[in-house]
């Protein structure tokens, strides 16, 4: 198997490395010290597995692992323990709270290789949520890594697999649904107005009535959007009118 150690401390990875030396059959093929790096070294190396950080500089653990199509297995380390619920809702092989024993890095071990299934992709999903909570969004533009803050967001539009994300410098893609925005982005800031359409509250300056029982809104960035009959009364419950 091969492993990436990614950690913003030193002693941290020293620390990963000197444990898994027994591991023979585990191979560190890089180690990096932000998410940047890891992001470049799983590309690269396509490992099995990761030891991986959150709170790191640019970008945490949790956006990295978002930006990353096909994630390997994931063994969070981190000291913050605020944390550890969402690393075991996203479905990791373990979380190991620093500073951990020897002991309980071999039991984080054992659980991994009784795992039958990659839950990767699940924590991969986990983590958009974790970014857009941190009030902003984490996409990939032309092999860059661009990081949108949620109050730039003017209106996000459905594409088939993808989200449509429209600000003032641009229009971006990210691989993700409608629904999941929904559920991920403050209620009362970003409004489902349309199974297609969600927008930035802040930016309304109109609604009109368009045809029997619908309605378009008007954003003072000069776009206009459908709003259905359902999105019609989530806008007047947010709104108060």
């Amino acid at each position: 198997m091969k492993a990436i150690i990614i950690d913003d401390e030193p002693l941290a990875r020293m620390m990963v490395k000197e444990y898994l030396q027994p591991y023979t059959h585990i191979t560190v093929v890089d180690e990096c010290s932000d998410g940047f790096e890891g992001l470049k070294a799983i590309q690269q190396h396509q490992p099995d597995l990761i030891f991986l950080d959150i709170q790191m500089p640019k970008i945490n653990g949790f956006e990295m692992l978002e930006l990353i199509d096909h994630p390997p297995a994931v063994i969070f380390t981190t000291a913050f323990e605020e944390y550890a619920i969402r690393a075991f809702d996203a479905h990791a092989a373990d979380y190991l709270l620093k500073p951990f024993s020897k002991d309980r890095f071999d039991k984080a071990m054992q659980k991994l290789q009784l795992q039958n299934v990659n839950t990767a992709p699940a924590v991969a999903e986990t983590a958009l949520r974790s970014a857009v909570q941190n009030n902003r969004v984490v996409v990939k533009d032309n092999g860059k890594i661009k990081i949108i803050p949620i109050t730039n967001i003017q209106y996000l539009e459905a594409a088939d697999d993808y989200v449509k994300i429209f600000t003032q410098e641009g229009i971006f893609l990210k691989k993700k649904t409608m629904q999941y925005f929904e559920d991920s982005l403050p209620p009362q800031e970003f409004i489902r107005i349309h199974r297609s359409y969600i927008i930035n509250a802040q930016l309304i300056t109109r609604i009109d009535l368009h045809e029997k029982e619908t309605h378009l809104v008007l954003l003072t960035t000069g776009a206009r959007l459908p709003v259905s009959k359902a999105g019609y009364a989530r806008l007047k419950e947010v709104l108060g009118i």
